[in-house]
């Protein structure tokens, strides 16, 4: 089924052109072939020619939309929402409210439009996944994790095995809520409200690792001052991290990656500022686009991005069909292989980045927090979405259930609940990109596993001694050998077979996971002692706070952190421009309460904000700290910004 995953987002992506007037060529159009061994060679031959001219084509449209978003481009885009401020407020503000707000928009805008038109959506894939031969869309997809039936027990299993470390990990956190929220905003023994875990669907964690640090005074592991110091830019950091993968005995990079990659944002246009990276399909031409900026986390996303291109690389003289990862999980998990090697004391050390590789048992606890607070807190979230999605293409799921059902999930395995009460009036699972956008989930929770199984594998065959935590591969040829013989098959063999000939195992599991975070685990026993494990107060729900929404405060840290701690909505006047319906916003002159208005391009103002559906600004509208950026109308708050995330076939993205 690989070459099916790999055709149906190019058969949509292409069907403008297939399905206008205009000749397709001629070398596109099938042959005529005999019924004999050599023309079916021929065929196949002709197929695989084809199909990369084919998907060479749509990449380079792609590529070029991307890195040249014109005017035009920019405006037809869904209606942008600034992510980059929507995240950094997510990520860095500690006023409730304000978190409260901007989830709850974010949820309302996003989701709300997409619920009918999804489950027509269920109704149209499961027609043509039927007509497949497969019980359902959701069966479809399976298919290309693993053809065996017990696949859905598998992935439970692995789900229960790291368990016990997520329960610890929620209940730590939840404590440390608690002190700063207090107790009518966390229980104890309920799940956590979702906006307050620093990322708009509480999937990773570690924006609020400030509040979770276990010791203080112990200075973080972050080298960004010294690359400034010693004067790295984009190309030293992609030369840098070329260069770790050229220690194992994997291919450089080619001359058309060095021309044709886009590493830094460019001055005179806008573009898709998304860290991804791009097969061609031409055997030759692969590229990494990203609008890199000299820091720490930026250095490890290059490491990341070039993980997918040398994966590229290993398997690009396969027939297409089998350019692919193994499963799909492998291609994300072999990304960040790379990274927990790049990210060690040990390996910074190598390159010259810090001063010493020694660092002391609260230090360690300090970084394998963190991680946790990525890697661990991810894993229910990366579970469920396709557990949900499978219950609603077998139908177990109706649209009636869609939001009661997705909360349920949420709650069951993330210990979270929504922070004000939702309906099935919303859609709240169409606010996550992958839902709408229909691309399958569970490889990253396969991914997440995965990556510390082939890490711990590459140790051993580089001889490191030691905590697993603190190994960096970095030089070890006999750890290259083992990598190459897992890329360069693609996905031509069985992964379990696979991974049996590779490191001598064909299931994936999580005893290594366990083990590289073993000292946390512990760390959190102790921490734990007195805590509940758990959120035996299944359906609690924090209240809506008694001054919301007219008071949105912004905390001094905020200011400091946030420039525009504001939302942003398409500039309509609140419906008495082109007619009412639309919502909007209302420059008003004094703020509720205040004395005038906060201006200056990119500080809070306020503004009469409308929901959609409204015809004026009475009644339903209410005063909100709104964005103001000056454009060419300097009357306007212009909202501009794009969600976008890579979900085009040839390009792997770093976003989950």
């Amino acid at each position: 089924m690989a070459a099916g995953q790999k055709s149906l987002p190019w058969l949509i992506f292409l069907w403008p052109l297939l399905g206008c007037s205009c000749a397709l060529p001629e070398s596109w159009l099938p042959g005529e072939y005999a019924n004999s061994t050599s023309d079916v060679l021929r065929f196949l031959s002709d197929f695989n020619s084809t199909a990369e001219e084919v998907f060479s084509f749509a990449v380079s449209a792609s590529w070029n939309f991307e890195t040249n978003l014109t005017d035009y481009n920019s405006k037809v885009q869904v209606r942008r929402l600034q992510s980059e401020d929507i995240d950094e407020t997510m990520a860095k503000s500690r006023s409730y409210n304000l978190l409260l707000f901007t989830w709850e928009a974010w949820h309302n805008t996003a989701g709300v439009p997409l619920k009918k038109l999804y489950s027509r959506f269920v109704e149209l894939s499961n027609k043509a996944s039927r007509a497949d031969g497969f019980a359902d869309t959701g069966a479809w997809w399976r298919s290309w994790d693993d053809d065996s039936e017990t696949f859905e027990q598998d992935m439970d299993n692995l789900y229960k095995t790291i368990q016990p470390l997520y329960l610890h990990l929620h209940a730590f956190v939840r404590r440390k809520l608690y002190n700063q929220y207090g107790s009518k905003y966390i229980n104890l023994k309920g799940p956590i409200p979702a906006h307050l875990l620093g990322n708009m669907w509480a999937q990773t964690w570690n924006n609020i690792y400030d509040l979770m640090i276990p010791f203080p005074g112990k200075v973080n592991v972050d080298v960004t001052d010294e690359m400034v110091r010693q004067g790295y830019n984009a190309t030293h950091m992609f030369r840098v991290a070329e260069e770790f993968f050229t220690s194992l005995g994997l291919m450089e990079m080619p001359k058309e990656f060095w021309e044709g990659s886009m590493i830094v944002k460019p001055n005179d246009r806008d573009v898709v500022c998304h860290a991804s990276a791009w097969d061609f399909y031409n055997r030759k031409d692969f590229r990494i686009k990203q609008c890199t900026k000299v820091t720490m986390d930026e250095f490890f996303t290059v490491h990341h991005e070039m993980g997918h291109i040398q994966y590229y690389l290993q398997y690009k003289n396969q027939p297409v069909g089998f350019r692919d990862g193994a499963n799909p999980g492998f291609h994300e998990a072999i990304g960040d292989l790379m990274a927990l090697s790049v990210s060690t004391p040990k390996h910074l050390h190598k390159i010259n980045l810090m001063k010493s590789a020694e660092s002391d048992e609260e230090t360690n606890l300090n970084f394998l927090l963190n991680m946790a607070l990525q890697k661990i807190a991810f894993l229910p979230f990366g579970y469920l979405v396709d557990l949900w999605r499978w219950g609603v293409f077998s139908e177990k799921t109706p649209p009636e259930r869609y939001n009661a059902d997705w909360w349920y999930l949420r709650t069951k395995y993330q210990g979270i609940c929504p922070p004000i009460r939702r309906t099935e009036e919303q859609f709240d699972p169409g606010a996550k990109f992958h839902i709408p956008n229909n691309t399958p989930y569970i490889r990253y929770f396969v991914s997440f596993i995965l990556q510390f199984q082939l890490h711990e594998k590459l140790c051993e065959a580089a001889n490191h001694t030691g905590p697993l935590h603190t190994c960096d591969i970095y030089r070890s040829k006999e750890a290259g050998t083992i990598l190459k013989k897992i890329l360069e098959p693609g996905s031509s063999r069985p992964w379990p077979e696979l991974l049996q000939e590779t490191i001598g195992t064909n299931k994936i599991d999580a005893s290594s996971l366990m083990k590289y975070f073993d000292p946390v685990i512990r760390w959190l026993e102790k921490q734990n002692v007195n805590e509940t494990l758990g959120w035996p107060d299944f359906m609690w729900l924090p209240p809506t706070p008694e001054d919301y929404p007219e008071n949105i405060k912004t905390t001094e840290a905020t200011k400091e952190s946030v420039a525009a701690p504001c939302l942003a909505f398409s500039w309509t006047n609140c419906g008495l421009e082109g007619g009412g319906g639309g919502g909007g916003v209302c420059l008003e002159q004094t703020p509720p309460g205040g004395s005038g208005l906060l201006g200056g391009g990119g500080s809070p103002v306020w503004g009469l904000v409308c929901p959609p559906g409204s015809t004026g600004p009475a009644g339903a509208c209410a005063f909100y700290p709104l964005c103001r950026r000056l454009n060419a109308r300097d009357d306007h708050f212009a909202f501009s910004v794009l969600v976008q995330f890579t979900a085009s076939r040839g390009s792997r993205g770093f976003t989950l």
